[in-house]
Formats: structure tokens, C-alpha cells, sequence
């Protein structure tokens, strides 16, 4: 069960370079989806389509976030989150955990770009 974990982990939160979408996934649908395929265990290598769409709406949205968190540095303010520098990841688990973690009447509202910023934001808080 746990090489499926990483591998699916690694396919929903891989943050490469992909073109960005105008507007994202709603965060609520996008958890319900990947739980849903997390339930399925083993059997979740067959829903390679479902799995690819997530994968790409993840890495939208955390290029997007990533994108929003730098032009508010360029402007001089104060990011939500403070990464340390380089490529960031995060297991799957984890990452459905600090998803899940947001509720559910926000998730309905937000978008997953929103939804990355506030997951970084909570791992990666800035200094005060």
C-alpha cells in the first residue's frame, strides 16, 4: 500500500512547469475527487485518467499560488507563506490531511489555488 501512496502522491503533487489555467478547480470538488480515488487503494492505478486530471489541476494551482506568493514579494509586501527556497512536496497523505483540515463550507467557496495558498500558508508560515 505504501509505494501506491508515493505514487499517487507523487503524481497529485508534483508542481512542474504546466501552462495555468484561467481559473481553478473548486477545492471541495477536488477533495471529494481525490479522496474518492484514495479509497480505492490498489485499485486507483486503474483511474489513470482521473488521476492525470488531478495531478494537472494540483500543479495549476500550486504554479498559480507560487506565482501570486512571488508578485507580492516583487511589490514589496508581506507573502502568506515563506517556503524555503526550491521545489517543495508534500506525500499524499499529508497533503489530503491539511486539505481536509480547511472546512468543508470554506473548501465549497475556495478554489484550489486558494486552497494551495492556505496549505503552504499553515507549513509554511512566515516569521512574525
Amino acid at each position: 500500500m505504501r509505494p501506491l501512496t508515493l505514487a499517487l502522491g507523487g503524481t497529485l503533487l508534483t508542481l512542474a512547469a504546466t501552462p495555468l489555467a484561467a481559473q481553478s478547480m473548486n477545492a471541495e470538488v477536488y477533495h471529494k475527487r481525490a479522496s474518492a480515488l484514495l479509497k480505492k487503494g490498489p485499485l486507483a492505478l486503474l483511474s489513470r485518467g482521473e488521476i492525470r486530471a488531478l495531478a494537472e489541476e494540483g500543479q495549476k494551482a500550486g504554479l498559480k499560488a507560487r506565482e501570486q506568493r512571488l508578485a507580492v514579494l516583487k511589490a514589496g509586501g508581506k507573502p502568506r507563506s515563506c517556503p524555503p527556497e526550491g521545489k517543495q512536496g508534500m506525500e499524499v497523505r499529508e497533503f489530503m490531511a491539511r486539505l481536509g483540515a480547511i472546512p468543508r463550507a470554506e473548501r465549497q467557496r475556495i478554489d484550489m489555488t486558494e486552497a494551495m495558498t492556505r496549505i503552504s500558508a499553515a507549513k509554511f508560515p512566515c516569521p512574525a
